[in-house]
Order: structure tokens, then sequence, then C-alpha cells
């Protein structure tokens, strides 16, 4: 199964992180496909904290959603995630966007990411690797949300790529 997935830090030493993050991926859930640049971002929801590291990856995978969603979980407590309240400061944070063409609408799972449309720190990275996928919920291409995303946030390449 083709899953996307996003990674971001703005704790630490985030590029190490987001490196990290990606060699227990490989480890622990599968084959990593395409991985866009590395995008310096403004923080979106709670915008009094430090900038954002993100990247987007794809890769391939032979378990399931929820099983996904647990091994992802595992690894950002095995990089030192701290809980903290919704859109705060993340050591690491990994989000899957996708997963092939599914929705999955659960208390514990939502894919594709319920708030993927409105954020460019998500699109850019997206648009990277791969601008006409389909979100197969709104049926639209990445490039096309890009076009219409209202989100002004800054997303620049990270000079620590």
């Amino acid at each position: 199964m083709e899953v996307y997935l996003l990674l971001g830090s703005n704790l630490g030493d985030r590029k190490h992180q987001i490196v990290k993050s990606i060699q227990l991926i490989e480890e622990h859930i599968g084959h990593i496909l395409k991985e866009s640049s590395i995008y310096e971002t403004g923080s979106w929801g709670y915008i009094d904290q430090p900038n954002f590291l993100n990247k987007v990856i794809l890769l391939e995978t032979l378990l399931d959603p929820f099983e996904l969603l647990n091994r992802i979980k595992n690894i950002e407590v095995q990089m030192g995630r701290k809980v903290r309240a919704k859109w705060q400061n993340r050591e690491i944070d990994i989000d899957i966007l996708f997963y092939e063409d599914q929705s999955i609408q659960t208390p514990e799972l939502l894919i594709p990411h319920p708030y993927l449309q409105e954020r460019m720190f998500t699109l850019v990275p997206l648009m990277e690797i791969s601008p006409l996928l389909n979100h197969p919920i709104l049926n639209r291409t990445i490039e096309d949300l890009y076009d219409r995303c209202s989100d002004e946030g800054i997303v620049i390449l990270s000079e620590e790529e």
C-alpha cells in the first residue's frame, strides 16, 4: 500500500529528528519511495512558537492503517515526543496524509488528513513529489488544492537541507 506521511519538528535538533524518524520508518513501517525537500515553515493553529521543519514522504507498507498509526505513535514516543496541547511544540510529529485512496473516519484515525487542504506546509512538499495525486474525498489534485489554498503561512526551502 502507498502511504503519504508528513514529518514535522520544531524542538531540539529539528533536522536530526526528521532524519532519525525516516530511519525508524524504514525499519518499522516500510520502504520509502519518494521524499520531498525539507521546508522551514511557520507554525499553524498556535503561532507563538518556533518555526517547524517539515517534509513529506511517500512509502510502501504492508501494514493496515491502524497498525500503521500504532507504529507511528511508537516512533514518536521513541523519538522523545511529549504530550502537549493540540498544535503545540513537537519534538517530532508524523501525520498520515493519505493511505492509498482510502477514506477512514473513526475517532482514532481520519484519512485523508482532515486539514491537509488548508495547510501550505503540507501542500508545498506534497506538490513537490506528487502534484497530480488526487484527494479521494475532495476529488481534486494536490496542485488544484494548492492553487485554492488561502493559507498565507511561510513555507521556504530549509537551509538545513
